[in-house]
C-alpha cells in the first residue's frame, strides 16, 4: 500500500446487555444539559422508546442533564424533510445533545440533525446539493454537540460511520455526507433493544452488514486495517446471523451480530472506493423504495459474478472467513464457492433472489441504468451501461413481466 490512507474510528463503544443503563451517566461526562431522543414510532409501538426516556426520569434525580424532548416522526431512509423537522423540533426545545435510538434511518437523521445544528442551517438539502459533500481533517472540525447512538438493528452500523445517507425526495436520490465528526461520540451496543426486530428485518440487515464487509474486503483501498474488521465482520455473520434469526431473543447472537455491523461498516467506511453492489441498491432503493438491506442481499451475489475480477485478489481470505478451504484451488473457484455459500445463507434466513415482490415496469427499469450509473458512490467505480442491464435483468426480469401487465 503505497497511497495515504486514514483510519478514523472516533466513537467510544459500550457493549453488552443493559448497556442502555448507562446513557445519563455518559451525557453527563459529556457535558449535555438538554437532550433530544430522536426514533420512530415503531420502536414507540414496541416500548423501546419508553426504555431510554425512564432513564433519565429514574437516574438523573434533577443533576441532569434532562430529556428535552422527544422526536419520532422518523421515516424509511432518512428522508431530507424529517432531518428539516427534527432540527425546527430541536431549536424550539432547546436541545444541545442528542439521542438516537433506532435504525440506519434514525441514526442517520440524527446526524443530519446535528452536521445542520453546526452548520446553521435551515434545509439540510442546502449542503448537499450535488449528491455527496466530503469533507476531511483539517477542513472539517469537532461538531461540538453531544452524540450518543443506540442501534437497535445490526446492519448499518451508522453509530460509528463518518458517513450520513440522507434521501433526497425532491431529486429520488440518496446524498451523501462524509465527515469525521459527524458519527456519535458513544456507542451504546445493548442486545436487549434487538430481540423485538422481526425475522425478516434482522435477516436484511445482517445481509447489509455482509456486503459492507465484502465490499470494503474487495476494495482497492483496503489496508491491513480495514481487512482485519471485514474478515471478522464475515465470520461473526457467517455463525450468527442465521441464530438471530431463527432465535431472536438469543441475547449472544444479537450481541455479536451489533459487532458485526460496527465492524462492517467500520471497514466499508475506511475502504470506501469501489462499491457496485452499493451504488445498485442506492439507485434501486431511491427509486421504488427497497429496503437497502434487501436491495443488497438480492444484488450481492450476482455483482459478485458479474465483476469476478474486483474480487478475485482476496478470494482465498473470503473463503476462508466463509468456511470455506481451499485446498489448493484457484482463486475462481474459491470465488464461486463463496458466492454459492452467500447464496446459501440467504436462502437460510428467507430472503428472496429477486425483486418479485416490488413490481417494476419496463420504462421503470430503463430508468433503473441511468440512475445506478449517476449514484454518487458511483464515481470511484463507473460500470457500462450494458453491465448495469445485465445484472438488473438477473434480478427484476419476473418483475418486469408483472408490471407490463398493469
Amino acid at each position: 500500500m503505497t497511497t495515504l490512507a486514514n483510519f478514523w474510528l472516533r466513537t467510544a463503544i459500550y457493549t453488552g446487555s443493559n448497556t442502555r443503563a448507562l446513557v445519563p451517566d455518559l451525557f453527563r461526562g459529556l457535558g449535555a444539559k438538554r437532550v433530544l431522543l430522536l426514533s420512530d414510532r415503531g420502536l414507540e409501538q414496541a416500548g423501546v422508546v419508553e426504555k431510554v426516556a425512564d432513564l433519565f426520569r429514574l437516574t438523573t434525580r434533577g443533576v441532569g442533564p434532562e430529556l428535552a424532548g422527544i422526536f419520532l416522526d422518523i421515516r424509511q431512509d432518512a428522508e431530507s424533510e424529517c432531518v428539516n423537522e427534527a432540527v425546527r423540533y430541536a431549536r424550539a426545545v432547546g436541545a444541545d445533545a442528542l439521542l438516537a435510538v433506532g435504525g440506519g434511518s434514525v441514526l442517520d437523521t440524527a446526524k443530519g440533525v446535528k452536521y445542520a445544528l453546526f452548520k446553521g442551517l435551515r434545509d439540510i438539502k442546502e449542503a448537499i446539493p450535488g449528491g455527496l459533500r466530503y469533507e476531511s481533517f483539517p477542513q472539517a472540525q469537532f461538531m461540538p454537540i453531544p452524540h450518543i447512538a443506540i442501534p437497535t438493528t445490526a446492519g448499518t452500523g451508522s453509530e460509528v460511520s463518518p458517513i450520513a445517507v440522507i434521501y433526497n425526495e425532491e431529486l429520488r436520490l440518496k446524498t451523501n455526507i462524509i465527515n469525521p465528526f459527524i458519527n456519535a461520540d458513544v456507542a451504546v451496543l445493548d442486545p436487549d433493544l434487538t430481540v423485538g426486530l422481526p425475522p425478516k428485518v434482522t435477516a436484511f440487515t445482517g445481509m447489509d452488514a455482509l456486503t459492507h464487509a465484502i465490499e470494503a474486503l474487495a476494495s482497492p483501498m483496503a489496508t491491513a486495517l480495514t481487512d482485519a474488521c471485514a474478515l471478522q465482520a464475515i465470520r461473526l455473520i457467517r455463525d450468527y446471523l442465521p441464530e438471530a434469526v431463527r432465535d431472536g431473543g438469543d441475547i449472544r447472537a444479537r450481541l455479536e451480530m451489533l459487532h458485526a455491523s460496527l465492524l462492517g461498516i467500520t471497514a466499508f467506511s475506511f475502504a470506501l472506493n469501489a462499491i457496485p453492489v452499493h451504488n445498485f441498491a442506492h439507485a434501486y432503493g431511491a427509486m421504488f423504495r427497497i429496503p437497502h438491506g434487501l436491495a443488497n442481499a438480492v444484488f450481492l451475489p450476482v455483482v459478485m459474478e458479474a465483476i469476478p475480477e474486483l474480487y478475485l485478489p482476496k478470494a482465498k481470505l473470503l473463503a476462508q472467513a466463509l468456511g470455506i478451504y481451499d485446498h489448493g484451488q484457484g482463486d475462481d473457484v474459491l470465488l464461486a464457492k463463496s458466492i454459492e455459500r452467500i447464496r446459501q445463507l440467504r436462502d437460510d434466513i428467507g430472503l428472496p433472489r429477486d425483486f418479485a415482490d416490488y413490481p417494476i415496469t419496463a420504462e421503470q427499469f430503463a430508468a433503473t441504468i441511468p440512475a445506478v450509473a449517476s449514484d454518487p458512490a458511483a464515481v470511484s467505480f463507473p460500470m457500462p451501461p450494458e453491465l448495469i442491464r445485465a445484472i438488473g435483468e438477473r434480478v427484476v426480469k419476473l418483475t418486469v413481466e408483472k408490471g407490463q401487465g398493469k
